[in-house]
This record gives structure tokens, sequence and C-alpha cells, in this order.
């Protein structure tokens, strides 16, 4: 598994990044994250996804090839759980979260993507 974790700080706002992935995984809020359209991004997935087999409401299997994933969603939060996903296909889940302003936080290396890191 390959663990994908977005979520979005208020403007001016910029924590321990390590900090806010450990609360976020225990569904804790917070302070300084803004909620995020979990009903929109999740309908933006589902529609570049759509060649996938909706296995259910959170769940995406490639039919046509390799890989799944899982989506866990918290009112500030996007994770994303990749089972043998290709590189190419957890790329277009983090260009769909970057349309959104939510820069990928990669738990495993762990680094967040944005402009301070870039």
């Amino acid at each position: 598994m390959y663990e994908l974790l977005f979520w979005k700080y208020l403007d001016e706002v910029y924590l321990n990044h390590q900090e806010v992935y450990e609360a976020l995984i225990e569904n804790q809020s917070v302070e300084g994250l803004e909620d995020l359209p979990i009903e929109v991004v999740l309908n933006r997935i589902a529609k570049v996804f759509s060649n996938w087999e909706k296995v259910d409401e959170f769940s995406f299997k490639n039919t046509n090839g390799v890989g799944a994933f899982h989506i866990i969603t918290t009112p500030q939060s996007i994770q994303i759980n990749c089972y043998g996903t290709k590189g190419a296909d957890m790329e277009k889940l983090c260009q769909i979260m970057e349309e959104f302003k939510c820069p990928l936080y990669d738990p495993q290396v762990p680094v967040r993507y944005d402009e301070f890191n870039e």
C-alpha cells in the first residue's frame, strides 16, 4: 500500500506537516486547516477514473490493468490508499487534488509537496 494525504492550510498558516498528518489520520480536527469540499472532490475523482470499476463510494479498481485505491475523508483531508497503483495514476490523483489547492503530503518520505519545498 502507498498512502497519499492531502489538506489545505488557511492563508498565512504553516504547521508541522508530520503533526498535522498524525492528527488527521486519527480523525482529529486541526486548527489552521480549511474544510474541504469533500463531495465535489469525490465527484471529480469519480469522473477522472470513470473507466475504473467503482467498487463502492470510496473504492476504485482498475479492471483494465493493475491498481486499486480507497479514499478516506475527514472534513479537512483526503487520504488515498493505493494498492498496486501505477505512478501515473497516483500522479492523476495528485493533479486532481492540486485543482483544489491541496498539495500532496507523502508520509512514506515524509515530505509535503507545496511551494515551500519546490
